[in-house]
C-alpha cells in the first residue's frame, strides 16, 4: 500500500458512513480491531439513522450498531459501503 493511501484511525472517526446507493447509515465512533495484526474488524457507528436503526444489525454489548469493515468498499469523504454485505 502507498504511503498516501494509508489512513489513520483518527482521520475516519466522525466521518458519514453511506452506502454506495447513497443512503446514510450514521458517523464513524470507533474502530474494532485485532491488536497482534492490526486487522479492522467493525466499525461502530455514531449517530445512527432511523433506517439504520430499522434495519436488524449487529450490535455490541452497548447496543451500538457495528458494520463489518469488510463491507468497507470506499474510504474518502465518506466511508461507503456495500449494503448488501451487511443485511
Amino acid at each position: 500500500m502507498a504511503e498516501e493511501d494509508k489512513k489513520f484511525s483518527k482521520q475516519l472517526i466522525g466521518k458519514t458512513v453511506v452506502s454506495k446507493t447513497g443512503k446514510r447509515f450514521g458517523e464513524v465512533g470507533d474502530i474494532i480491531f485485532e491488536t497482534r495484526s492490526g486487522e479492522l474488524i467493525n466499525i461502530v457507528l455514531g449517530n445512527p439513522t432511523t433506517y439504520t436503526e430499522k434495519l436488524e444489525l449487529e450490535k455490541n454489548k452497548e447496543g451500538e450498531i457495528l458494520i463489518p469493515f469488510s463491507a468497507v468498499i470506499a474510504m474518502g469523504d465518506f466511508i461507503v459501503i456495500a449494503e448488501e454485505d451487511i443485511i
